[in-house]
This record gives C-alpha cells, sequence and structure tokens, in this order.
C-alpha cells in the first residue's frame, strides 16, 4: 500500500514495524501512519486493550497491525516480546521508540520515585528495545530507528528536569548508535517534537495555549499528524542517508 489521505507517503509493503506507546497521542498516530503506508504494525502498550483502537484504524486502512502487550521498564516482559517477534515474524525493519511519560516538579521538590520512574520509561526503555532490535537488524543487514526526543531535551523546561534529561539523553543514544551501526545500513535518527495537541494540552485551557501559540512561529501547535509524518520519512528507503540527526518538529520555536 503505497497510498493514503494523509498526504505524504511511503512504500512499506513487507516490512515489520514496532511502535512502543501506540495505544494513545503520538504513538497512535506514528502506528496509523506506518500501518496505512503498508507496514505491518507491531503496536505495544502495557495494556492491550487500550491499543484496540490503534489497530481498528489500521485494519480499516487496510493494513495490518497487532496488538502486543508489554511493560517498557521490565526487561524480563521485552525480550519475552522479542523472542515472539522473532518466532513469529523473522526480522523487525523498523523500531520506534516512543513510550514515555512525565512526572514535572519543581527540582528541590523532586522525589527519588519521580526521577527513576522517567529515567526508567523514557530513556531506560530506549536502550533496552534498542538493543534487542539491533541485534536483530545486524542480521539482516537494514533497519530504521526512530527515537522520540523532545525539543525539552534541547532547550529545557522549568519544572522537567527529570523529562528533559531523559530525551537529552536519548540524542547522545540516537548520535552514538547511528555511528555503529551506519555500516550495517541500519540509520538511528531522533524526532524532536515540540507543542503538540493532546489531552494534556486541551486540559491547559483556552488562554494558557494562547500564550504557547505566540511562542511559535507557525502560530499553532502542531499535531499528531506533523510528527507522524517525519516519522514515515525516517522510516522510508528514501531516508537511506540520514542518520545520527535529531529532526525538530516545533513550527520554528528552537530555529
Amino acid at each position: 500500500m503505497s497510498t493514503n489521505s494523509f498526504g505524504l507517503t511511503a512504500d512499506l509493503t513487507g516490512q515489520i514495524a514496532l511502535v512502543t506507546g501506540a495505544s494513545q497521542g503520538l504513538g497512535h498516530a506514528v502506528a496509523v501512519r506506518l500501518g496505512a503506508n503498508g507496514a505491518k504494525v507491531l503496536c505495544v502498550a502495557r495494556n492491550a486493550e487500550k491499543l484496540a483502537d490503534t489497530v481498528a484504524q489500521i485494519q480499516a486502512l487496510g493494513g495490518e497491525a497487532v496488538a502486543m502487550a508489554c511493560d517498557v521498564t521490565n526487561r524480563e516482559s521485552i525480550e519475552k516480546l522479542f523472542e515472539q517477534v522473532e518466532t513469529d515474524y523473522k526480522r523487525l525493519d523498523i523500531l520506534v521508540n516512543n513510550a514515555g511519560i512525565t512526572r514535572d516538579t519543581l527540582l528541590p521538590r523532586m522525589t527519588d520515585v519521580q526521577w527513576d520512574e522517567i529515567i526508567a520509561a523514557n530513556l531506560t526503555s530506549c536502550f533496552l528495545f534498542s538493543r534487542a532490535a539491533t541485534r536483530i537488524m545486524m542480521g539482516q543487514r537494514y533497519g530504521r530507528i526512530i527515537n522520540m526526543s523532545s525539543v525539552s531535551g534541547l532547550i529545557g523546561n522549568a519544572g522537567q528536569t527529570n523529562y528533559s534529561a531523559t530525551k537529552a539523553g536519548m540524542i547522545g543514544f540516537t548520535r552514538s548508535l547511528s555511528k555503529e551501526m551506519a555500516k550495517r545500513k541500519i540509520t538511528v535518527n531522533a524526532v524532536a517534537p515540540g507543542f503538540i495537541e493532546s489531552e494534556m494540552t486541551k486540559a491547559l485551557g483556552d488562554s494558557i495555549i494562547d500564550e504557547v501559540k505566540k511562542r511559535v512561529p507557525a502560530n499553532r501547535l502542531g499535531t499528531g499528524d506533523d510528527v507522524a509524518a517525519c516519522v514515515l520519512f525516517l522510516a522510508s528507503r528514501a531516508a537511506s542517508y540520514v542518520t545520527g540527526q535529531v529532526i525538530t518538529v516545533d513550527g520554528g520555536m528552537t530555529g
């Protein structure tokens, strides 16, 4: 399948894509975009039931998708997932490390738990999934790894020292891993979204959203589709010479 209603397209027919945090938000948008372009999408989240909408949307577009329950902070759960991937599919072409959480508070008030939970969910999960994926991709001498960072990892954000640290860590991780994998035809890139429409931003209220828009030259919040289009390009064969890069999708905010 190479055409859909989203505009940008790529032929991912026959490829296996794994997207973490695929039950909502950016992960949902990315999974749907990859599935609409021919990839069979392994949709990962802690609760498989919450993935039903993502899987249904991909199938409605004529694509293939499977819900896979996995705690991205649990090494044993991840190992079992990849054993299933190798057994059932024999390959993995695209990995999108999207799963992440926030535990926002000013540093003097931050607890050890609030720090440790963020590191485990956002950064350690990226390491664990990428390590398992590269072992498969190296054998097939092809792969695409896309890590969902954030502009917070580039410029920081008050109340998010833990979150920003993980997103900056993902950028360093991306650049280092790209140098290890390039000769094996595996690209590794990061996407850094800015302010994106979500249930969280809706809860801020119109007045705060209007103030946020003033910080964005494009004068609007981004959408999940804006980010998914960038991921689709990086996941495609057309991006074979793009690796070790951080692409911001922020309406010019950090430009």
